[in-house]
């Protein structure tokens, strides 16, 4: 279906409700009800009613006359999909199927979902729901849900897939005087979801702002493809639930640990360009700001307040964020120095004092305006016996200020009309100053999303036949570790010379072809942390080799006798001194594909936990943001004198990762863990990862 076709949803001239009634406290009759506003014509379905409402009712769909151009469903759940069948074969192509009892209950309700959306397939239906509170959408005054409250008119498009959180969103909305334009219930998602709904309203020249709740996503892959696209354009603000790692997946490797279940999300949609909120009051503070501002030319903020102690608030928060507290002028010194009593302060926040009128506050906010190192600007009032909310409020609407500006009025009943005027001439205010600035940072992250180069994925001379050879050695639970190093070498990574040799004179003869002292290291799928055990040995001489040989099997005996023990690995050293240890995977993740991972390595790599991600299959732009996202970036570039490492080299390591990842879904874990990466390159020093078999 084309994406105005899914805009029709929201634009009906006849609206049917099957399932209509009047009894009192039914979900037939809520609709109904919120349908007296509506622009066009409403009927009812209900072979009980000639009228519900006053509205005309039919016995059956095909009784209806006329066209019906949206259909909302409210019958049993047992009734549902002959319902939809009915209204196809009529030629109706929206419907929303409030009706619940489907894939979120028991009893059969999968299979029941299954057969309304092969119900809709069959009719080239486009099916909100089911399980959904309907549909919303004020240019046409078209309320289909059975909501307690009405939208007030905005820019806004919201969709959730909780229908109690839209009720308790337009209540809060309708208080705080904010708008929407389309809002929808995804109910199950059985047919239409978030990706549909974000690409169709990425093409309507009236949404101004995209804002959802989801709890998971259908498609992953595809969501972060449409997304990427929208946010070009619109901005899109996100609350994602569920974001502990209870009930995901168990994992054996470190990339895997690191990832968690909330990682995933956290990384597609930063490479959407979606801006995540943590909570329901971000979510709407951010999408006030996105309508209303224009985005910011950089990230210095000034701000101009007439108490002190918010004034500190404010410099915090800032300083929580990215965004900076902006270096004033010489020139807006004196600017400042020439409008303000001597007792006031001219650094930024400028306090301009508690006894300060709305004509100072005009005065500090157009004199920060036009410093070249402030791209936005936070007015804060704080409530004084002489201070009246609303002359300020008329007074900053009237100010020459082209940089986005917010005002955090510190008051309640008393800033109500004050809230109301800055609002209507998109001067979006909040009470906290932390939000005010946490919303600033949201347009200015937007800016960045929006601007940001997406770099290409690039092809590499890869041996594909070579690595799915090695795969297929993996043992029946789908593991390898050192074993495997050829498939590193398949996808052109950097690996020391190496064997795996099973008895002490193999060792010795692989040892012998090695220049200098030899690192070995116990080969067992089923011992992971060869280091807890002693598994490893750096430094081994010559002499030495035989014995350790048989002290690491030993070992490996000791520690789990039923451990399959596949040998022992003799390596060429890799110096560490003038190098940093680094961590380079992926794991795979059932919305999103394959999550790679880069960064500090070695034995702490949990501990530290200094990590960036990326989504397969990474861009050049992605893994070079992935090298340089991790706290620990300046050991790699050369900090405290040491000298910088092949930074490139780490770079092209982790595309050719993701290129493994996106080449083998069949790989669920891999871990290089360490990569050196030192000032001539990079050395894939260890290696374990996980394949599931059924998918080679």
């Amino acid at each position: 279906m084309s994406r105005k076709d899914l805009l029709r949803l929201f634009e009906p001239e006849r609206v049917a409700v099957v399932g209509a009634t009047p009894r009192e406290g039914s979900v037939g009759r809520g609709v109904m009800e919120n349908l007296r506003s509506f622009d066009g014509d409403v009927v009812g379905v209900n072979p009980k009613h000639d009228d519900v409402l006053g509205f005309p009712c039919y016995d059956d769909i095909p009784s209806v006359p006329g066209s019906v151009d949206l259909a909302v469903v409210a019958v049993p759940a047992e009734s549902a999909v002959d319902v939809v069948d009915s209204l196809g074969e009529r030629g109706v192509k929206n419907v929303v199927v409030l009706t619940a009892g489907f894939s979120e209950s028991g009893g059969g309700g999968a299979e029941r979902e299954t057969a309304l959306a092969e119900a809709a397939e069959r009719h080239s239906v486009r099916l909100v729901g089911p399980n959904s509170l309907g549909v919303t959408s004020t240019p046409s005054s078209l309320n289909a849900t059975f909501g307690s409250a009405s939208p007030r008119e905005g820019n806004v498009s919201f969709m959730s897939q909780s229908g109690a959180f839209i009720t308790a969103a337009v209540d809060w909305a309708n208080d705080a005087r904010m708008g929407f334009r389309h809002i929808v219930s995804l109910g199950n998602k059985s047919v239409l979801d978030e990706t549909e709904f974000a690409e169709a309203w990425g093409e309507d020249d009236g949404t101004a702002v995209i804002v959802g709740y989801l709890e998971g996503v259908e498609d992953g892959g595809r969501f972060v493809r449409v997304l990427r696209r929208v946010t070009r354009e619109t901005p899109v603000v996100l609350v994602k639930s569920g974001r502990t790692d209870e009930g995901a997946r168990a994992v054996s490797s470190h990339t895997g640990t690191l990832a968690g279940s909330d990682r995933a999300y956290e990384t597609a949609l930063r490479k959407a360009g979606v801006i995540r909120a943590d909570d329901v009051e971000e979510l709407f503070d951010f999408a006030r700001a996105l309508d209303a501002l224009s985005l910011p030319e950089g990230d210095g903020v000034a701000v101009v307040t007439n108490a002190g102690g918010p004034g500190v608030m404010a410099t915090d928060a800032v300083g929580d964020t990215s965004l900076s507290l902006a270096d004033l002028t010489d020139g807006t010194y004196e600017a400042l120095d020439g409008a303000l009593p001597d007792a006031a302060s001219v650094y930024n926040p400028v306090d301009i004092l508690g006894d300060a009128p709305p004509e100072r506050f005009a005065d500090a906010v157009e004199a920060v305006a036009d410093d070249p190192g402030v791209s936005a600007s936070l007015v804060i009032a704080c409530p004084t016996t002489t201070f009246d909310f609303d002359a300020l409020a008329e007074t900053l609407v009237g100010t020459d200020v082209e940089i986005p500006l917010v005002a955090s009025l510190m008051g309640g009943e008393a800033t109500r009309e004050a809230r109301d005027v800055l609002s209507e001439s998109d001067i979006p205010t909040y009470f906290d100053p932390g939000r005010a600035v946490r919303s600033l940072e949201a347009v200015a992250d937007y800016r960045r999303a929006k601007r940001r180069r997406t770099g290409e994925v690039r092809d590499f001379d890869v041996n594909r036949q070579k690595a799915r050879r090695i795969l297929e050695t993996a043992r029946d639970d789908g593991r390898l570790g050192v074993e495997a190093t050829p498939l590193l070498e398949a996808y052109g990574i950097p690996t020391p010379e190496s064997d795996v040799v099973g008895s002490p004179n193999e060792a010795v003869q692989v040892a012998e072809g090695i220049d200098g002292d030899v690192v070995m290291k116990i080969v067992s799928p089923d011992i992971l942390h060869k280091s807890d055990i002693g598994g490893v040995r750096v430094g081994v001489t010559q002499d030495d080799v035989r014995d350790v040989y048989e002290d690491l099997v030993s070992r490996a005996r000791s520690y789990q006798p039923d451990a399959d023990v596949l040998g022992v690995q003799v390596q060429e050293t890799v110096g560490v001194d003038d190098g940093v240890e680094t961590i380079v995977g992926f794991s795979r993740d059932p919305q999103f594909g394959s999550l790679v991972v880069f960064g500090l390595g070695g034995v702490f790599v949990e501990v530290f936990e200094d990590t960036s991600f990326g989504i397969a299959p990474v861009t050049d732009t992605e893994a070079r943001e992935m090298v340089d996202g991790i706290d620990a970036s300046p050991l790699l570039h050369g900090a405290r004198g040491s000298q910088p490492v092949d930074t490139e080299a780490v770079v092209e390591t982790a595309e050719r990762v993701s290129a493994l990842a996106s080449d083998f879904p069949s790989i669920l874990e891999l871990d290089i863990n360490p990569l050196v990466a030192s000032a001539d390159g990079v050395s894939a020093v260890d290696l374990r990862l996980t394949v599931d078999k059924e998918e080679l």
